[in-house]
């Protein structure tokens, strides 16, 4: 299917009409800039890729309470469900005494979905939310062929499960190059839509890198996806797998034109882990982090809004023996900049646990750099402590100028928090109420100036732009945050 650009014919024709040459002689010649463009042909790849996407089905056991009653002929079933009769009550009768009968167990479809040939030798690719929970894993080929596939190891972070079948000489995909891969660049998806099997759907890449996962830069699509793509290749114009189809968004249930995929870099790492152990074993340094604002970048004198801001560092974690403070922000991890707050879980996540690493972070006007052990990430996270009672104010005025009124740190509190020092916010008022400052919160920088007590805390509003907002580091209920605060006109 050719198109032509109207627009620029036409400006073609009226300038060889001004100039008296005929339009058929002037659009191959002078105006080859009138631009003619083909629509792709997917025919060819979706021929060479489509033998290596399978169905998946899953199964689920359910037992079945036993009939109590004589059971209608299947035929007549039948006649009521064709003609969309109601089933007529049969009667019923007691069992047998002493001879109870027990319920038995019967398979139930689960669900649908899609994956592909990973290896020659019977190992498929798919998502992990398509086998959770199936007792039983059918796959089809699209040769008609049925296997009972073996779930080698499914991993929920990432979303992505490996299969595998008795059998050899599959016609395996072949990986693309993901950091290649560019929005507008067109893409296909080839699976099984509310169970069509080799449905073929296409479009372009929207984006990269969107956080929508925990430990997944996603690449958004427009291609239709819909129940049952999920686990499904995507697919380049070289016929080669860049992602995993796996979740889209839609408020119907439907396809809405934005679909997620699964890069398949990180998708093989993950699967490299689950066909050599059955799991994926994750790195992690005990901290909690938050995003780094403009506003925040700027009052700390970071200059650019990057990096992780860390608001809690896990007591005996290995970012605590590390000497990483509540308020650092993480600008670099193993000398890779850190771009965005999710980068960092990512990063410490890929490495194996008892590696040392190194992070720099930046603190109070200045970087340093620190050694960490990565170890294994737990299941469970700690439970946050709630702040105890705070202590009886002793007043400070250049506090008072903010609407705050702040005292000493008790020493107990000190302890929880494992903090050197600070002050506890007694009231609040005018500026401080604004901003979102609450009693009980504790206070232990002032910009870039730390403040381990009332003296310290006091010196360092007296010398700060009145004029500005206040850059307050806060901990409130075992995290910490950069609180603004406006001075009153």
């Amino acid at each position: 299917m050719i198109r032509f650009n109207w627009k620029r014919l036409y400006a073609c024709a009226l300038s060889g009409a001004l100039m008296g040459t005929s339009f058929t002689a002037l659009v191959p010649v002078s105006c080859a800039w009138a631009q003619v463009s083909t629509l792709p042909d997917f025919a060819d790849l979706v021929e060479q890729v489509s033998p290596s996407v399978v169905n998946i089905r899953t199964l689920e056991k359910v037992n079945a309470q036993p009939m109590q009653g004589p059971q209608m002929d299947e035929d007549m079933l039948e006649f009521f469900r064709r003609f969309g009769m109601p089933m007529p009550n049969t009667p019923r009768q007691a069992p047998p005494r002493n001879h109870p009968q027990k319920p038995r167990s019967e398979e139930q479809p689960r669900g649908v979905g899609s994956g592909f040939v990973l290896s020659a030798d019977g190992f498929i690719m798919t998502n992990a939310h398509v086998v959770d929970g199936a007792d039983e894993v059918l796959v089809t080929l699209t040769d008609n062929r049925e296997f009972k596939a073996k779930i080698i190891g499914a991993d929920k972070r990432s979303d992505v499960a490996v299969l595998k079948i008795d059998a050899t000489g599959l016609p395996a995909v072949k990986v693309g190059d993901v950091s290649r891969l560019r929005v507008g660049e067109w893409v296909v998806a080839i699976g099984s839509p509310f169970g069509l099997e080799n449905t073929v759907t296409a479009g372009i890449v929207s984006a990269k890198q969107r956080d929508t996962g925990e430990y997944l830069p996603f690449i958004q699509t427009d291609v239709a996806i819909n129940p049952g793509n999920s686990g499904g290749p995507l697919i380049n114009m070289r016929g080669e797998v860049v992602g995993i189809n796996s979740q889209i968004y839609s408020r119907s249930g439907g396809s809405m034109g934005i679909s997620f995929s699964i890069p398949m870099d990180e998708a093989l790492r993950v699967s490299e882990q689950l066909r050599a152990t059955g799991k994926v074993t994750r790195g992690r340094i005990g901290v909690q982090i938050d995003r780094v604002t403009k506003e925040v970048a700027e009052s700390i004198g970071l200059g650019k809004a990057q990096g992780a801001l860390v608001r809690a560092v896990e007591e005996g974690a290995p970012a605590d023996k590390a000497g990483v403070e509540a308020g650092d922000i993480i600008v670099k991890f193993d000398g890779k900049a850190v771009e965005k707050s999710s980068d960092l879980p990512r990063m410490v996540g890929a490495v194996k646990p008892g590696t040392k690493s190194t992070l720099t972070v930046f603190r109070r006007g200045a970087t340093k750099e620190l050694t960490v052990v990565i170890v294994e990430i737990p299941s469970d996270k700690p439970v946050a402590k709630a702040p105890d009672k705070p202590v009886k104010p002793k007043g400070s005025a250049a506090a008072q100028a903010l609407g705050l009124v702040v005292g000493e740190l008790s020493d107990a509190k000190k302890a929880e928090l494992r903090i050197k020092g600070g002050v506890t916010v007694e009231s609040v008022a005018d500026a401080a109420a604004r901003a979102g400052l609450r009693e009980g919160d504790v206070i232990t920088q002032v910009g870039n100036t730390a403040t381990p007590d009332l003296k310290t805390f006091e010196s360092a509003l007296v010398k700060l732009d009145k004029a500005k907002s206040v850059a307050l580091l806060v901990y409130r209920d075992d995290m910490a945050q950069f609180v603004f605060v406006k001075p009153s006109r």
